[in-house]
């Protein structure tokens, strides 16, 4: 694991373009493991842990346009002059739109299971969360449970990669790793965002994802792809079709 400018963050490949993954709320890069352990990608990649979840720094702005300014910082010292390609999932792949829309040179934003909708109650739910204190466990396996539920991966083994730095330790108990202020998400401003995009936007879901479906995705890319048994977290339940999908985009 890797550190630069309060975020941590995996890397490997050789040669371009770069490939960034960005996962969704609640999770950890640890999520696109079942998609790096297929060699499919000839470049190289780096995915950060978000402000705020796994090993990366805690507090300060948890908006959109701050996270990917965090993560756009991370792109401009990793990247060696190639393009970028991104790949972000659900919040994540927000923050690749978003991340389209600057200077940076974005060949494609890939966007996964993007929820794009929210009504008020929702919101106020999220806030809701977002002002509570971290439950803190006696016991690690305790916590972890609590991190699955946060990223919609409750059926996953505890020891699975899936859930790699999802806890950690506070005041001599255990807890989710993700700062609970994080969940105070915005309004997605869908069709603003790839508006401003000056690359393509590619955008994808589960067949079975109940928080988006394609149809709806097509109102902002008329190609937006269902992939075939898979819910929301679409890159573990089905990571050689989300590999299809992306490579199959210019």
């Amino acid at each position: 694991m890797l550190r630069r400018g309060g975020l941590a963050f995996e890397r490997g490949g050789n040669g371009g373009p770069l490939l960034v993954l960005i996962h969704g709320l609640g999770a950890t890069a640890g999520v696109w493991s079942a998609m790096l352990a297929e060699p499919c990608w000839q470049g190289r990649w780096i995915a950060p842990d978000l402000p705020g979840h796994g090993r990366s720094d805690h507090g300060g702005d948890y908006s959109v346009g701050a996270i990917a300014a965090a993560i756009g910082d991370l792109i401009e010292a990793e990247r060696d002059g190639e393009e970028v390609i991104i790949l972000g999932h659900s919040l994540g792949g927000l923050v690749a739109i978003a991340l389209a829309g600057t200077a940076l040179p974005v060949r494609a934003a890939h966007g996964l299971g993007i929820k794009v909708d929210w009504s008020d109650e929702e919101l106020q739910r999220f806030a809701g969360l977002a002002a509570r204190p971290p439950k803190l466990f006696d016991s690690e396996t305790e916590a972890l449970a609590q991190h699955r539920r946060l990223c919609g991966l409750g059926e996953v083994a505890p020891d699975s990669p899936l859930l790699a730095r999802g806890v950690a330790m506070q005041d001599g108990q255990w807890r989710a790793a993700m700062d609970m202020a994080a969940f105070a998400v915005e309004r997605p401003r869908m069709a603003e965002r790839v508006a401003a995009a000056r690359c393509p936007v590619r955008l994808a879901c589960g067949e079975g994802d109940a928080m988006i479906s394609a149809e709806r995705l097509r109102d902002f890319d008329p190609e937006a792809f269902a992939i075939g048994g898979a819910g929301h977290n679409a890159m573990v339940d089905a990571p050689g079709a989300v590999w299809n999908w992306l490579q199959a985009t210019p």
